[in-house]
């Protein structure tokens, strides 16, 4: 199944070129008192709202899809996980150019670690990316982006699986400069997540898909995630034995190389192998 949040927090299932308004369905995840819980109520009762949906897709007009602003499938992610060069194709890159590592010192992930972007950072492929520090240089980065189901720690790489709750395609943008990674890949809008989450049991296998990003038409990115050092399963579990990861959650799991500038005006288009590809302006 395809989720996707809309317009004015609209929850629907994609159905080929339309979506089919599911929105009904969030009446029952009920109400929060405070404080509100740590994870995504959507998210965390996915399972059980599957089928619910299923029923009222079957009955709901389909709007097509390019009339619609599509938001980020994720509304309330407590925390954005990012894995650092995690291709070793773009550690040779982030190496070679200055551009890129501006004196910071680069290390491949399993010394690097992976660290965390504000949750505050996340928009959908409908609201775009609003660049600032423009007097810098501010890149874009294509990565499989995968969703957490159900809480997690301490999970082993054998039960990481059974945690994910789907994927989506991730845009990880970053301002190049001397500061903590955490900082300059922050910002509002430097997190798209979309253009829907594809639940993991549709997309199957992670591993073997395909990502590619163009600016303007020009081709930059185009790897696939069987090139990945450390894969979907190794990531959540090596996560999981830093932090609790919560339904909702978001693991971005590196970027290939390829990594380049954009300006006001760029047009980018990224994609990813069996879930889609989505269209994003940059301001």
């Amino acid at each position: 199944m395809k989720i996707c949040r809309y317009d004015d927090n609209r929850i629907g299932v994609v159905d080929g070129d339309a979506i089919r308004d599911v929105t009904s369905i969030a009446s029952e995840l009920g109400t929060f008192a405070y404080p509100l819980p740590k994870y995504d109520p959507f998210i965390a009762n996915l399972g059980k709202l599957k089928s619910r949906m299923e029923s009222a897709a079957r009955s709901a007009a389909g709007v097509p899809l390019d009339r619609v602003k599509l938001l980020s499938p994720v509304a309330n992610p407590g925390k954005i996980i990012a894995a650092p060069v995690n291709y070793t194709r773009h550690l040779q890159e982030a190496l070679a150019d200055k551009g890129i590592h501006h004196g910071n010192l680069i290390n491949e992930i399993h010394k690097a670690g992976m660290f965390l972007k504000a949750a505050s950072a996340v928009v959908g492929a409908g609201e775009g990316v609003k660049l600032v520090h423009t007097d810098r240089r501010n890149d874009h980065e294509v990565e499989l982006a995968l969703v957490i189901g159900r809480t997690a720690k301490n999970v082993s790489a054998a039960q990481a699986p059974e945690h994910v709750a789907g994927y989506c395609i991730g845009l990880d943008m970053t301002i190049r400069g001397p500061e903590e990674r955490s900082l300059r890949k922050s910002p509002d809008s430097y997190c798209v997540l979309g253009p829907w989450m594809v639940t993991a049991d549709e997309l199957g296998d992670p591993g073997f898909l395909r990502l590619t990003i163009t600016v303007n038409g020009e081709p930059r990115q185009d790897a696939n995630t069987s090139d990945l050092i450390l894969g979907v399963a190794e990531l959540v579990a090596w996560a999981s034995s830093f932090y609790t990861l919560h339904p909702g959650d978001v693991l971005l799991t590196g970027t290939p190389q390829g990594v380049g500038p954009v300006k006001p005006g760029d047009v980018m288009v990224a994609a990813i192998e069996r879930i889609g590809s989505m269209t994003i302006h940059v301001s």
